[in-house]
């Protein structure tokens, strides 16, 4: 069965607002000719909540979902404030209302209506998916948050729920309204409505409903209704401004009139629904059965009039109050959810401060545990110090005493012998004197006229000015030893190193490197022009390409060194320390040689840098004052803290694989050792150096392997065997020959009489398809081991003949008599 709820009319005001209901019903719904006379009473006492939703469903589907999760099964009322478009667009183009015909904006406005229609479905379609009843209702006016306040006060509207802020805007942190829409609903409402505010599917802000003034909005207490002319009205569908929707969608039109009690129907015009005299569309609101989408039956039992006006009394009445206690439950229950929040907050207050408090507890204990340790060990240590004061003391004492009977017998002694020696003792003390005056002077004239004169000093003035006062743009380098600048220091361009006065090793690298630069001119070991004791500087010649350690890791996109040049520095390396090692009085260990010490001047020509723990001698140290850097360092110098050439000779050994491979020094031995035994050295070789020939890189990573040998009486000599393989390389590799080791020099042979596989001085030497001279039982076993390709070049070879070299062959032989 159905039943028509009137309600009251709203008056068209400024704004041209006008006011559409309608209702939907949710299944479940039941008729019944049984339950004539309750199932009306339950449905008029029944308490709507109104959910004020936006024309977009995604903005608004948060709101209602909440409202449908708290209703407690209350029905759904869904409020739509539309605000009609003051722009009309005709012919592709927009133009105001007041410009365009009356029956275009007539079915434009119908138009809207339908959208709007259609948006509202959606929102009932939610409802009905989660099984509750609603409605929908939407009003035209040209202000939303006007037209809700206004809906609140003319429906009488107890219960609101509506969005807070926009969806984007919330936060877990947002206890305050955000919509300026929110803010004045919530201002200018009727006191009586009670409003929740939701964003995001969280509630944000509860309007409590006022006791003073809610009588006023109340709903006066129906009239009698006439049964048979209530069914009549609903059983006679005619032309109206109403609309009711059942639930398959289908919408019937008719106008009805409510006054006095009494309901009738007009086929003209809209009638005064409360007999003020204000005009407007009613809506109306019904239930129908989903099942049948028809309403109840069109007539009541006999005598049912008085019957069903007493109860509709009786239970206004008790639906009243009914309201009255469920809200002051309502008021009693959020105050105590209030209290319990609080409360929580406190306990949670309170659980954090209590940890914050153990935590503090737990770290005084820990500090008082530290220093309770702290004492006992400084009280220990303190004992120990009072035994050794003690022991002291007493031998103190013990000297003292022995100290006095000295002085007793001395002085008995001096007062015997005072007389008979103190001339004697007068002559001999003159005669001391005089030869330590005279060795002095013999030392220093001697050191004069041995030492070359290599050293220059400079004031500290002339430091500063070099280096423009030590601007930091002028800094080429920085370190634990200090800084290097690089200057103009009397019209010639200098690296300035300031040593750093507070290292512990500061003052002595400084006189070490005094010591052994000022003494040294090598072509290949850094010239020491000058130093400035007064501001701790040495002064050297400026080498512009870097370090050996620049150019092999490309830093600041340098070109890489090509192979040639590696050799050809591989060589100059050995020379130098052959050098050093060489020295007459004692040799001279660079004990830190590595690709970072070693400098390029313009011409790529190396030069060996910082001799600030160089070792003079075979003298011994503790291991721990070893400086070297570890992947360099001699294993064996380690453990017994000697540093011998030996221990350069370990560097070299990982320089050359270095230079070989291009990759970083730890555990390099083992991989190259590896690459060897595995057949796979060609994959390891720096791909930046060029093409290396095979034979010669080969020789020089098993050399180089063999300087790296764990056991220094294994390391090959740098003087004999190392020079002899590379000297030949260096030459065949296009090197120029302006150096020599001293004596032997008339024995080296010319390059070309040197064969590439056995670095030998050839017997019979033989051309390949390659173009290169070679032993000729050199190259027939690399033929014969199923090479085809140049052991210099690495290229396929186009034949494997070969051709006897006569006239080279001659020459050897001419060159072997004279220097053999």
């Amino acid at each position: 069965m159905a039943l028509v709820t009137p309600i009251p009319a709203m008056s068209e005001r400024a704004g041209s607002m006008r006011f559409h209901g309608m209702t939907t019903t949710s299944p479940g719904s039941r008729s019944s000719r049984s339950s004539v006379t309750e199932e009306p009473l339950s449905r008029l006492i029944e308490e709507k909540i109104f959910v004020a939703v936006d024309k977009h469903v995604a903005k608004s589907k948060s709101t209602l979902v909440w409202a449908l999760q708290n209703t407690g099964g209350k029905k759904i009322c869904v409020v739509h404030v539309h605000q009609p478009s003051q722009m009309i667009p005709v012919m592709g183009a927009k133009f105001p209302v007041s410009s365009v015909k009356e029956e275009e904006v007539k079915v434009f406005r119908e138009k809207e209506r339908e959208k709007v229609h259609m948006i509202l479905d959606e929102y009932l379609r939610i409802c009905h998916q989660r099984g509750v009843r609603a409605e929908k209702m939407f009003i035209e006016t040209e202000s939303i948050e006007n037209g809700i306040v206004q809906l609140i006060s003319e429906l009488g509207i107890k219960k609101l729920v509506m969005g807070a802020a926009a969806d984007r805007h919330h936060s877990k942190k947002m206890t305050e309204l955000k919509s300026r829409k929110a803010i004045f609903v919530r201002r200018e409402a009727p006191a009586p409505c009670q409003i929740w505010f939701t964003c995001k599917g969280y509630l944000i802000h509860t309007r409590e409903a006022a006791d003073d003034g809610a009588s006023e909005y109340v709903a006066s207490p129906r009239p009698s209704i006439n049964a048979n002319d209530l069914l009549q009205a609903l059983s006679r569908p005619e032309p109206g401004s109403v609309q009711r929707l059942g639930s398959n969608g289908s919408s019937t039109e008719h106008s009805e009139r409510v006054s006095n009690g009494s309901l009738n129907t007009t086929d003209d015009e809209e009638r005064d629904f409360d007999g003020s005299g204000v005009r407007g569309s009613a809506t109306v609101m019904s239930t129908v059965d989903e099942n049948s989408g028809r309403s109840s039956p069109s007539n009541f039992p006999d005598g049912v009039d008085d019957s069903f006006h007493d109860k509709i009394r009786q239970a206004t009445s008790e639906a009243q109050s009914s309201k009255r206690e469920a809200f002051a439950e309502t008021v009693r229950r959020q105050k105590a959810e209030k209290n319990a929040l609080d409360a929580i907050k406190r306990v949670k207050q309170s659980e954090t401060a209590y940890s914050e408090e153990l935590k503090r507890r737990k770290d005084t204990e820990t500090a008082v545990f530290k220093e309770k340790e702290r004492f006992v060990t400084i009280k220990k240590e303190q004992e120990a110090v009072t035994e050794e004061v003690q022991t002291a003391t007493a031998h103190k004492q013990m000297l003292e005493n022995q100290i006095a009977e000295a002085d007793t017998t001395m002085e008995t002694l001096n007062k015997k012998l005072d007389i008979a020696l103190q001339s004697e003792r007068d002559r001999a003390l003159r005669e001391a004197e005089e030869l330590r005056t005279l060795a002095t002077e013999t030392t220093s004239t001697l050191q004069q006229q041995l030492l070359p004169n290599y050293f220059t000093d400079f004031s500290f003035s002339e430091i500063e000015e070099a280096t423009n006062r030590f601007d930091s743009t002028l800094k080429i380098g920085e370190g634990g030893y200090g800084s290097i600048y690089v200057g103009t220091l009397r019209h010639t361009q200098v690296a300035i190193k300031i040593l750093n006065p507070k290292s512990s090793q500061g003052p002595v690298e400084y006189q070490q490197e005094v010591d052994v630069l000022s003494k040294t001119r090598h072509p290949n070991i850094i010239t020491l022009i000058g130093a400035c004791p007064e501001g701790w500087s040495l002064v050297y010649e400026y080498l512009p390409d870097g370090s050996l350690e620049d150019r092999l890791t490309c830093k600041n996109n340098s070109p890489p060194l090509s192979w040639q040049n590696r050799v050809r520095i591989a060589t100059e390396i050995c020379a130098a320390l052959v050098f050093l090692h060489s020295n007459k009085a004692h040799s001279l260990v660079h004990g830190d040689l590595k690709p970072a010490n070693i400098l390029l001047d313009g011409n790529l020509v190396s030069k060996l840098s910082d001799f600030g723990t160089c070792s003079i001698g075979r003298s011994k140290s503790a291991s721990t004052d070893l400086t070297g850097t570890v992947p360099y360092l001699d294993p064996e110098a380690s453990s017994s803290g000697e540093l011998t050439p030996k221990s350069d000779v370990y560097s070299f050994g990982v320089i050359l694989l270095r230079l070989l491979t291009g990759r970083p020094a730890l555990r390099i031995a083992n991989e190259v050792k590896y690459a060897l035994d595995s057949g796979s050295l060609n994959n390891l070789l720096d791909p930046l150096a060029g093409d290396w020939p095979f034979v010669q890189a080969e020789q020089l990573a098993r050399l180089a392997l063999r300087c790296c040998e764990s056991v220094g009486e294994n390391r090959p000599d740098l003087g004999t065997e190392v020079w002899r393989l590379l000297e030949p390389m260096r030459a065949s590799s296009g090197g120029s020959s302006s150096f020599h080791l001293g004596r032997n020099e008339q024995r080296i042979a010319p390059p070309y009489f040197i064969c590439p596989i056995f670095q030998e001085v050839m017997q019979d030497p033989h051309v390949a398809a390659d173009g290169f001279t070679y032993e000729a039982e050199a190259i027939r076993a690399w033929l014969d081991s199923g090479h085809d390709t140049s052991p210099m070049t690495n290229a396929k070879l186009s034949h494997n003949s070969l051709i006897p070299n006569h006239a080279l062959r001659s020459a050897v032989q001419e060159w072997l008599q004279h220097h053999c």
